[in-house]
């Protein structure tokens, strides 16, 4: 391979360095940032020498080029285009700048708001599971037992403000303490609780503006929108700050400034007006879901889907968690059940109708993940390629959200959705299990109507080139496709005659301790469509490496995240820690080996930290790829379920 060259073809693909932001790339592929993504030429870029697929993705033009090589041609790319090498996190901004205000506004939402979920989550299946059990046993609610676990299960909501102004503050790239005490001052014990003003309590009046504009003394308990504007003001004070105060007195006059001026501004202006602003928010998502006959929720339901696909969907997060605070009720949550369960329904339709073992063995455990809740394997992996099943799951989504608005179904936390909604939907089971019913059924049978299956229907197979795009061969090309397949069976069947009696299979160890998955669950569509070739993937439950073989270290990224193997048996592998863990920079990562080291069978080649990936919001789940796959007849996973290191994984036939 000419590096330079396909360096040169990719440049020019994209519209010359005159239309690049900025470059980087991982252990996999180039992460391009564009100007303008119109002057893109992407089928002369999927036909450039080394390039095994190109698609879009946190506003980056994703080239996928392959361990070993794709550095190479990144250094090519860089000096042809006169650019200054970036690191994942430049990148990562630039894409963020590209994006249009309001999808930068919700992406910010989402930034804050993801990483606070699981403490609502954890807070709130305990409220669902209580209020369950107090049904099923009214005497418990009057044991210290249940008093004391009531007092768990309601406390992120208290301290809600205290939570996003810190994930706020990270997020704004402030000091986190301090955003943490303009979240303790805006609940602070000396204001009037909010949930109390609620019920009649009494207010004085904390500041008044020359008599025209009384603000009250009420806290913002359960509010959102007023402290994400506030800690984002102080955010800005304090970094503002920073540049103009003299270091030898910044230490103590930047915090002292900042929580005074904050603080002022936050409890008699943008509290009260963005507390207004809020209610008005909230007031309008009520409204449009009680609008008569589920009509309201009807549209929301359909809508769902497109907005998962816009990656703007993160901001129901706001929505949800003032409905809680509001009144206990979130009747956000069933629209959104709705939704997902359709979408999974429609691809487990899919699933079931297609002749094409590929396809099936992608849609069905998509489906089956959307059921739980989560809906981007089965919306990116296998609806959205064939958009028949998408608009399948919008109707079912439509038509459950419809249900679960007429019944009144709301949940008691947000977090979750799907089967495991059950458990936060305890005081509308009845309801939520119909919403649940209906928006499967009905997906999942326009979904059987509307698609068809290119085998069964005689109009063409998927092509193996289509990578993400689902392109099909069309009816016109098949005889040609039959006649080469026909010549290639003939050729393969001649080799294997000759060389029947030098067979030889290879068994690729696992190199991690875990649970065994197939390549196709594995959420990322470029490991699992075999992009990059074929393997399995195992979730790990330890964080170390191993060699599966006797072998040479011939990747090895600055990151850590990934590492490239020559087992002397001659397989290729990549081992891939996780996904997306390159945005990580190495954080939680540790090698023990380096490039050009020969390593045994059972060395340690790197450990990793599994849980500060799970808490940079990534999946754990390792791709074991042979990235030399052409060279062989047939790679395929041997085991599924747990498994320990050095067990069998992978069967490579020579």
């Amino acid at each position: 391979m000419d590096y330079r060259q396909s360096a040169k073809e990719i440049l020019d693909a994209i519209g010359g360095s005159g239309n690049l932001v900025s470059a980087a790339h991982c252990a996999t592929r180039l992460r391009l940032v564009i100007a303008d993504n119109a002057k893109v030429k992407k089928e002369t870029l999927e036909n450039v020498d080394g390039v095994k697929g190109v698609f879009e993705a946190q506003g980056q033009l994703q080239i996928i080029i392959g361990t070993g090589t794709v550095n190479k041609v990144y250094d090519e790319f860089i000096a042809l285009a006169g650019v200054a090498a970036a690191s994942k996190d430049d990148v990562k901004a630039a894409a963020a700048s590209q994006a249009p205000w309001y999808k930068r506004m919700i992406k910010t939402l989402g930034d804050i708001f993801v990483p606070i979920i699981p403490a609502i989550v954890a807070t709130g299946l305990l409220n669902g599971l209580l209020g369950g059990l107090s049904k099923a046993f009214p005497s418990l609610s009057d044991s210290y037992f249940f008093g004391l676990l009531n007092l768990f299960s309601n406390a992120a909501l208290v301290f809600l403000p205290i939570l996003i102004a810190v994930s706020a503050a990270k997020i704004f790239k402030g000091n986190i303490y301090l955003g943490a005490v303009i979240g303790m001052i805006m609940i602070h014990t000396d204001l009037v609780n909010a949930w109390a003003v609620g019920g009649g309590a009494e207010t004085q009046t904390l500041w008044s503006w020359f008599g025209l504009w009384n603000i009250k003394n009420t806290g913002y308990q359960g509010h959102v929108i007023p402290v994400v504007i506030a800690v984002f003001i102080m955010c800005k004070l304090e970094n503002w700050l920073h540049k103009k105060v003299p270091e030898v007195i910044d230490l103590f006059v930047t915090p002292l400034v900042t929580v005074l001026c904050t603080g002022f501004l936050t409890m008699t202006v943008i509290g009260p007006v963005f507390a207004q602003v809020e209610s008005w928010v909230l007031s309008g998502a009520k409204w449009l879901i009680a609008i008569p006959f589920g009509i309201g929720a009807f549209l929301m339901g359909g809508a769902y889907a497109p907005t998962v696909v816009a990656g703007v969907h993160h901001m129901y997060n706001a929505i949800e968690l003032s409905m809680l605070a509001d009144n206990g009720q979130n009747i956000w949550m069933p629209i959104a059940t709705a939704a997902n369960v359709a979408q999974g329904a429609a691809a487990l339709a899919v699933a079931l109708k297609t002749k094409q073992q590929k396809l099936k063995s992608m849609a069905l455990p998509s489906s089956l993940s959307a059921f739980l809740g989560i809906t981007e394997p089965a919306i990116f992996g296998v609806n959205l390629r064939f958009v028949k099943p998408l608009i399948a799951g919008m109707v079912g989504g439509a038509c459950g959200a419809a249900v679960a608005s007429i019944m009144n179904v709301y949940a008691t936390a947000n977090g979750v959705t799907g089967v495991f909604g059950f458990l936060i939907t305890t005081e509308s089971f009845l309801g939520y299990l119909l919403t649940f019913v209906v928006a499967t059924a009905v997906a999942f049978a326009v979904s059987w109507i509307m698609w068809k299956d290119p085998v069964a229907e005689g109009a063409g197979e998927t092509s193996p080139q289509a990578g993400s795009s689902g392109e099909t061969v069309s009816a016109a090309t098949v005889p040609a496709v039959a006649e080469k397949a026909a010549d290639a069976a003939s050729e393969k069947a001649a080799e294997t005659t000759a060389a029947k009696d030098d067979v030889k299979e290879i068994i690729v160890a696992s190199p991690l301790k875990g649970n065994a998955i197939a390549l196709a669950d594995v959420p990322d569509a470029t490991f699992a469509e075999g992009i990059l070739g074929q393997g399995a993937a195992v979730e790990p439950s330890e964080g170390k490496v191993v060699a599966p073989a006797d072998a040479e270290v011939t990747t090895l990224f600055d990151t850590k995240h990934a590492i490239g193997l020559a087992l002397d048996n001659g397989a290729e592998l990549l081992i891939h820690i996780g996904i997306n863990t390159v945005e990580m920079e190495g954080a939680g990562f540790e090698a023990h080996v380096k490039e050009g080291d020969k390593v045994k069978k059972g060395d340690v080649l790197v450990t990793f930290d599994i849980e500060k990936i799970k808490e940079a919001g990534h999946p754990t789940v390792t791709p074991v790829i042979v990235t030399n796959t052409d060279d062989y007849s047939e790679v395929t996973h041997v085991t599924t379920g747990d498994i320990d290191r050095l067990s069998d994984l992978v069967k490579i036939e020579k």
